[in-house]
């Protein structure tokens, strides 16, 4: 029987889907490279020589996934061409979209897959943050912020409101979500030095 060659691009991407579906099915720290070689039935040779470790594979599934997050954040955001609280309301919902996504979570947010999860809300969050810094800075030029470091302040609205709310990193009770919760619409508006009740919508969301 003659050996099939495949296109480098798509043994590569075979590869990363593989790991993909092994890592939320059995958890990263439970998946070995091995595990990987069996499910595409490919020689140690083929895998390694894409990806030279298991961690190296990890950061390829994440910036994929990463990827697909932020291709439909940016498709239905790109929709939007009104003013900055309007694009912002479309953005913050937009970047709703995993939680249609159950299943997926659930997998994420076990303890073998800390690893996978964290490097994957760093990068997200990262190209969020660009999109929010834009939304940012036009509504400091509409007047309703005043913001000197739009892009950091997004950094730090967007790490801050995900981990202390994520109860994949921490087993909040309900009552301390609640209450960080109801402080998000204060700290925006006091981040973004916005007027007062700006903000209030995302009550609505709790």
């Amino acid at each position: 029987m003659s050996r099939v060659v495949k296109d480098p691009e798509i043994r590569r991407h075979e590869i990363i889907r593989a790991a993909k579906k092994l890592f939320l099915e059995k958890d990263y720290m439970q998946t070995t490279m091995q595990d990987v070689m069996t499910e595409l039935k490919i020689a140690k040779g083929t895998i390694y020589h894409y990806f030279k470790s298991k961690d190296e594979l990890l950061d390829a599934v994440v910036q994929g996934l990463a990827d697909d997050y932020i291709s439909a954040v940016n498709d239905i955001f790109s929709r939007c061409k009104g003013g900055a609280m309007d694009r912002l309301f479309v953005l913050m919902n937009a970047g709703n979209v995993a939680d249609t996504q159950k299943a997926f979570l659930e997998q994420l947010h076990r303890p073998g897959n800390i690893a996978l999860h964290s490097r994957l809300l760093a990068i997200t969050l990262s190209q969020l943050a660009r999109l929010y810094a834009e939304v940012i800075e036009q509504g400091c030029k509409e007047g309703l912020f005043d913001v000197e470091y739009p892009l950091e302040s997004a950094e730090l609205l967007l790490a801050g409101v995900q981990f202390l709310t994520d109860e994949g990193f921490y087993p909040w009770r309900q009552s301390d979500l609640l209450r960080r919760k109801q402080s998000i619409p204060a700290l925006f508006e006091a981040q973004l030095k916005a007027p007062k009740g700006t903000f209030n919508f995302l009550l609505k969301a709790l």
